[in-house]
């Protein structure tokens, strides 16, 4: 029996499969998880502050506590002394970032405003919006990242959604971000949920 070698032709042809299938079936869920598709399509506050990003994700989650159980986390959020990021601290933490999740509300950092700026040196971005019990968005210095959870009332319980816009300069950087999608998801499912428990606590404990 023959076997037929290995070329870099096939590398490359197997790996631009994996890519197609990935962007046409899996991509999707991974940008968008949680997301009804109106909230998806939705203009949300801080879109406008990138109106040109190479890449969006907008993903969602139902908290069963109303609006003002939920912004005081979302308020508070950032590297140590702030309130961590409410996901893998040790994942953060191997990056450098001093996230270390508390579990209480941190009175000091419950009245954010414009201009604030979180975390330190390359990593910091600035408060653009700080509306209480509805959204809260922070942009990177070099303007290219721009982060922003919308709160919105259902009955008694709140959606949360979170969407990231993203501008990315240059092929490499472009080619650079699809493998690190599905690492954001792991992160920011993680976060959405570590903040559905707390909200639902506070609420709970009122």
């Amino acid at each position: 029996m023959r076997y037929r070698p290995i070329t870099a032709g096939l590398v490359a042809a197997a790996a631009c499969s994996a890519a197609a299938a990935y962007c046409a079936w899996v991509r999707p869920w991974v940008m968008t998880w949680g997301a009804t598709e109106d909230e998806v399509a939705a203009k949300l506050p801080g879109d406008e502050l990138l109106p040109g990003a190479d890449g969006i994700a907008t993903r969602a989650i139902t908290i069963d506590a109303p609006p003002a159980a939920v912004y005081p986390w979302l308020a508070q959020m950032g590297p140590s002394p702030r309130g961590g990021a409410y996901t893998y601290d040790w994942i953060e933490n191997l990056l450098g970032l001093d996230m270390h999740s508390t579990d209480r509300v941190l009175e000091e950092y419950q009245h954010p405003a414009v201009g604030d700026t979180i975390g330190h040196g390359a990593e910091a971005s600035r408060i653009e919006i700080a509306e209480p019990d509805h959204a809260f968005v922070t942009r990177t210095a070099d303007g290219d990242w721009v982060w922003s959870f919308t709160l919105v009332p259902v009955g008694q319980s709140t959606r949360l959604i979170s969407r990231n816009r993203f501008r990315l300069p240059g092929l490499g950087k472009k080619l650079a971000m699809i493998p690190m999608e599905p690492g954001s998801l792991i992160m920011e499912r993680k976060m959405l949920q570590g903040i559905k428990e707390r909200a639902e606590a506070l609420a709970h404990a009122e």
